[in-house]
């Protein structure tokens, strides 16, 4: 798919990856909207960016990305590249031991991270490939997953929601590719963005980048430069691409 003059929506596009996607596709002259959350990084972005479009809409709530969608195809009608990118990282084994004794994994951290993570790729992506289909528009769903997806150890919610989004990439691509829309997803290994800085301590980061045989964290704009390649590729369908310096191989 050539980009230029694309209708593009990136959720989570404020900051962190979300907002590389959100550069990148700028400088290849895409028509880029983003939903967030943040209603503050939706201003600023809105400054530096006038170009870009911007809607406040929590994607893990089913009813507010009905409403915001709706919003949206009134005024663009169809989107030609979705890419799921909203997420948060959350770090929690199954059970631990503290001083008080074993603590069980947080239920409600658990139910926020699915949500997050994988509900709202279910959400987003019925909404935007119901008005592909009916407008005849042959698109493209970008799933973001991690490496994690294949099983990372205290990283129990985040690695079964992105496990899920690599299933429900295999499963739509093989449900949608028929009405031309191709659902292919990036797996970026650790990166350096403030959820990563965020969610592990400095000792851990340090032990993770002694495992990358490239001895670094990725950069934003080299898991960016895969989303470009992945949409770019029109024979690119239901796989993973796995942008991770060689963490798992």
């Amino acid at each position: 798919m050539e980009l230029r003059g694309k209708k593009v929506i990136v959720t989570g596009g404020v900051r962190g990856l979300g907002r590389g996607f959100v550069e990148a596709l700028i400088s290849k002259e895409a028509l880029v909207t983003v939903f967030d959350i943040n209603p503050q990084g939706l201003a600023e972005l809105r400054e530096r960016h006038p170009g870009v479009t911007c809607f406040e809409c929590d994607v893990a709530n089913y009813e507010q990305v009905v409403e915001v969608t709706a919003r949206y195809h009134t005024e663009f009608k169809s989107a030609d590249v979705l890419i799921n990118n909203a997420g948060i990282l959350y770090s929690a084994p199954l059970v631990r031991i503290s001083a008080t004794g074993i603590e069980k994994h947080d239920v409600a951290m658990w139910n926020k991270t699915l949500a997050t993570n994988l509900s709202s790729v279910f959400f987003m992506t019925a909404c935007i490939a119901e008005k592909m289909i009916s407008t005849r528009t042959k698109g493209v769903i970008v799933n973001i997953s991690s490496v994690s997806a294949s099983g990372n150890a205290g990283q129990s919610a985040y690695s079964a929601a992105k496990a899920g989004v690599n299933a429900l990439t295999a499963t739509w691509a093989k449900e949608l590719s028929a009405m031309g829309i191709r659902v292919v997803a990036v797996a970026p290994g650790f990166t350096e963005t403030e959820s990563t800085k965020e969610a592990l301590s400095e000792s851990v980061l340090q032990e993770t980048i002694k495992k990358v045989p490239l001895r670094r964290l990725g950069k934003p704009q080299e898991i960016a430069q895969g989303v470009i390649s992945v949409i770019e590729n029109d024979f690119f369908n239901g796989k993973v691409y796995e942008l991770d310096g060689g963490l798992v191989i």
